[in-house]
């Protein structure tokens, strides 16, 4: 599933929105993309669609600390709670897209899903929030987690 999540990104994402369930499936397929792995990919996006900023209280906002359930912590892993936690604290996201990217992460039933995968999780939450992505921020989540940097 993740492979269409990034395909879905690097096809769409100057477009600003993929095509609609039943075009996407199509072209999913034409792709070679297998039905099951479309069908796990649309039930995906069609949770994400729903979610708002609305679906959130104001209070969420006013800082705090993210005590996690323990549902959670079975299936995000700590590096990747860790970046969510550093990315609050830094202002790249917000605490309403902090509980969004916790839902699809949590949503994908995964035990201890990785941060690479989180990451692809926080780049299509974001991108479907219609938000403008500065480049440096897509480039730092669409680098792998275990990647040597250059100096």
């Amino acid at each position: 599933m993740f492979d269409i999540l990034m395909f879905l990104f690097e096809s769409y994402a100057n477009a600003g929105s993929y095509p609609e369930p039943d075009k996407l499936s199509l072209k999913l397929s034409a792709a070679g993309f297998e039905e099951e792995e479309i069908s796990q990919a649309l039930n995906w996006l069609s949770g994400m669609k729903r979610l708002t900023p609305a679906d959130y209280p104001l209070a969420i906002n006013h800082g705090g600390i993210r005590h996690y359930a323990d549902l959670e912590l079975q299936r995000i892993s700590p590096e990747a709670r860790s970046f969510i936690a550093f990315w609050e604290q830094n202002s790249m996201i917000s605490a309403v897209e902090r509980e969004m990217i916790i839902d699809r992460a949590v949503s994908l039933g995964i035990e201890q899903l990785s941060l690479d995968k989180l990451k692809l999780i926080a780049l299509l939450v974001l991108w479907n929030q219609h938000e403008e992505l500065d480049p440096l921020l897509v480039e730092d989540l669409l680098t792998p987690a275990d990647s040597q940097s250059l100096h």
